[in-house]
C-alpha cells in the first residue's frame, strides 16, 4: 500500500498520521492547545511543504510550515497574513491554505475570517491581499454565517493559472478569470431559503466545493440545504441532491481520479446537526450526482452523533483512492478503498476541524 502522509486539525493542536504499508501511526498535539482550522499540503515539492493555520487564543493567528513532514516547524518573524492598515480589519482566523496547481509554481492561497482572500508567491511565507475581492461592489452586503464571515473556499484551475473560485460565507460563489484582477458572482441555480428572495445573485451561504478529476469545468457543491453540480465551472448549477438521505451538510470531496465521482456527508439539518437519520453514512456518487449509495462498512451502525465539518473530509490521491474524514465527537476514519470500506483511526480527540491526506513517495 502506498505511504501516505494524513494531517488531522482539532481544536486543540495538529495530529499527525503516517501509513506505511497497511499499519497507521498517530502523533500529536504539534500546536498544542491551538486550533487548527486550516492544513495544506503542497505536493508539488520532491519533499511536500506542510502549511497550518494554527490559531492561538493567547497569540492569536498564525501560519507556519514544515519541510521535514512535521518534525520541525517554522513561524515567519513578521506574520504571513495581515491586513494593510487601510482596510481597518484585523485577521481573525485562516480557513483555507490551498497550494495552487502546477501552473502556478509555489502559488498558495488563503482564505481568511474576515472575508478575504490572500495570495503567496513563495510557498505560503509571506501573503499579499487580493484587493479586487475584498473591495467589491457588493461586500457592504455581505453577512456573516453561523461561523462568520469568511473565504473557506478556494479552487484553482490546473489548466489556467488565472482561473480561480472561491466560496464566501454567506456571499457564495464568487469566480475570477483574470488572475484576481476582477471577480464575479457565480450562484445561478443555487438556493438561499432563508432569505426573501430564495434566488439571489449573491448571498448563498455556500459549505463547500470540490472540482471533478476527468471533467475540471464540473464542479460539485455543498450548500446550506443543497447539493449541487456544476458543468461550465460555476456558471450555473443544478440540483443533484434528490437521492441523498438530507441535502444538508457540510463537507463535499471528489475522486482525485476517477471523473464523475463525489463524496457526501449528510446532516439531518441546520437545525438538527448530526448525521441524516443518525446515522454514521457516507455517501457516494459515481454518475456525478445522478444517484448516491451509502458508504457504511466498518462505520459505526447505532445512533450516531458526529457532525463532520466543511474541511474534515478528504482523499489522498491514491487509487484507489484513500478516503478520510473526522467528526465533533473526535473520531477518525479512514478508507484505503474508495470508501468501500472503513477503519476507526482515532478516538477521542478534539473537535476535528479539518483533515488533509497525500501520498509520499
Amino acid at each position: 500500500m502506498n505511504d501516505v502522509l494524513l494531517a488531522v486539525g482539532t481544536r486543540k493542536g495538529l495530529f499527525l498520521g503516517r501509513r506505511r504499508d497497511s499499519e497507521w501511526e498517530l502523533d500529536g498535539p504539534h500546536f498544542n492547545a491551538q486550533a487548527v482550522y486550516s492544513i495544506g499540503i503542497d505536493t508539488r515539492r520532491p519533499v511536500p511543504r506542510l502549511l497550518v493555520g494554527g490559531d492561538s487564543a493567547h497569540w492569536g493567528p498564525s501560519v507556519f510550515h514544515s519541510d521535514d513532514l512535521g518534525a520541525t516547524w517554522t513561524e515567519p518573524a513578521k506574520p504571513a497574513v495581515k491586513f494593510p492598515k487601510d482596510t481597518g480589519a484585523s485577521l481573525e482566523r485562516v480557513w483555507q491554505l490551498h497550494p495552487a496547481g502546477p501552473a502556478a509554481p509555489d502559488v498558495v492561497y488563503a482564505g481568511t475570517e474576515p472575508a478575504a482572500l490572500f495570495r503567496s508567491e513563495d510557498a505560503g511565507e509571506t501573503f499579499e491581499l487580493v484587493r479586487p475581492l475584498w473591495e467589491h461592489p457588493t461586500r457592504s452586503q455581505w453577512v456573516p454565517g453561523g461561523g462568520g464571515e469568511a473565504v473557506h473556499t478556494v479552487v484553482t484551475d490546473r489548466r489556467d493559472a488565472d482561473a480561480v473560485t472561491v466560496a464566501v460565507s454567506t456571499a457564495g460563489v464568487f469566480r475570477s478569470r483574470d488572475g484576481g484582477a476582477s471577480w464575479d458572482p457565480s450562484n445561478r441555480g443555487v438556493s438561499a431559503v432563508f432569505l426573501p428572495d430564495p434566488n439571489p445573485e449573491f448571498g448563498q451561504c455556500v459549505h463547500k466545493i470540490a472540482q471533478d478529476a476527468g471533467n475540471l469545468d464540473r464542479l460539485y457543491l455543498q450548500n446550506h440545504w443543497g447539493v449541487y453540480r456544476s458543468d461550465d465551472a460555476g456558471a450555473h448549477w443544478t440540483d443533484i441532491g434528490g437521492g441523498l438521505p438530507s441535502d444538508f451538510g457540510f463537507a463535499v470531496i471528489a475522486h482525485p481520479h476517477r471523473a464523475d465521482m463525489a463524496y457526501v456527508f449528510p446532516i439531518n439539518a441546520d437545525a438538527d446537526r448530526v448525521p441524516a437519520g443518525r446515522r454514521c453514512r457516507v455517501y457516494r456518487t459515481s454518475d456525478a450526482g445522478g444517484s448516491w449509495e451509502p458508504l457504511s462498512a466498518g462505520l459505526p451502525d447505532g445512533d450516531h452523533y458526529g457532525t463532520v465539518l466543511r474541511d474534515a473530509m478528504c482523499t489522498d490521491g491514491a487509487d484507489p483512492a484513500g478516503v478520510y474524514f473526522g467528526n465533533r465527537n473526535g473520531e477518525l476514519y479512514a478508507s484505503a478503498d474508495d470508501g468501500d470500506t472503513w477503519q476507526q483511526l482515532a478516538s477521542h480527540l478534539p473537535d476535528v476541524l479539518c483533515v488533509r491526506a497525500a501520498v509520499l513517495g
